[in-house]
């Protein structure tokens, strides 16, 4: 009777040590896979800024970008690049990235065909390498490429090693260099929400003073918000608006 009773204590030891570590096994399966399921996917903004180089707000914005130590790409007008080199090799020294804006900027000639855009990109490119000693591969169309874009010209882009980056939010400091630097952040922060990777356009000609006013609020935002700021590179994938049929 003893044997029996001892034997029943020993099983019933058994069978709780058992439930023990299979609950045990069951809780760390089920927080690893919690840990897995809610990991956050890496949040991206690239900052950008068209029409460029200029003489004083150019400046302002890479002081403000080293204060607050985040890089940035510049999309560059060719002609303006002349007299203002020290700004353009600051752009290249302090990290950033530099992009092609096309060397006049001026619509009636560069959308004439595709042809004179590519080589208005060309021209661009080689102003760069004279100062900087690189030939970006990386363009805006100048108002973006809506309406011009089509997927025989995209090929031929391409085969220029060209790749194109249009935007997915904007300020509209291009349409109205003259909003309030609120206004300004406002703009570029509202439904970023809704976006996964943003790429905002921002412009940093003479008359964008209140872009590199609105600026320090603006990254502090998207600090909080725990985003990464990057700048665009070849290797960055193209963004573009869509094709035209």
């Amino acid at each position: 009777m003893k044997n029996r009773i001892r034997y029943f204590f020993i099983f019933l030891a058994n069978t709780l040590l058992m439930i023990f570590l299979f609950g045990e096994n069951i809780s760390y399966a089920f927080a690893a896979e919690t840990v897995n399921t809610n990991e956050a996917k890496e949040k991206i903004i690239y900052l950008t800024f068209d029409d460029g180089p200029s003489y004083k707000v150019t400046d302002k914005i890479l002081d403000i970008l080293k204060e607050n130590e985040v890089n940035a790409t510049f999309f560059l007008i060719g002609n303006q690049i002349k007299g203002r080199e020290e700004v353009v090799k600051r752009i290249y020294n302090e990290g950033h990235s530099i992009g092609l804006h096309t060397y006049t900027h001026k619509f009636n000639r560069i959308y004439c065909n595709e042809d004179k855009f590519i080589q208005e990109m060309l021209a661009c490119q080689i102003e760069i390498n004279n100062v900087v000693g690189i030939s970006p591969n990386v363009i805006r169309f100048p108002g973006g490429s809506c309406k011009h874009l089509s997927k025989s010209y995209l090929n031929k882009l391409h085969s220029n090693n060209l790749k194109i980056y249009d935007w997915n939010m904007e300020n509209a400091d291009g349409l109205n260099p003259k909003l309030s630097p609120y206004v300004l952040y406002k703009k570029a922060v509202e439904g970023s929400e809704k976006l996964g990777d943003i790429t905002l356009l921002l412009h940093c000609t003479d008359m964008n003073k209140n872009t590199y006013k609105a600026l320090p609020k603006i990254i502090k935002y998207y600090k909080a918000k725990g985003y990464q700021f990057k700048t665009i590179t070849e290797e960055t994938p193209e963004i573009y608006f869509p094709i035209k049929k």
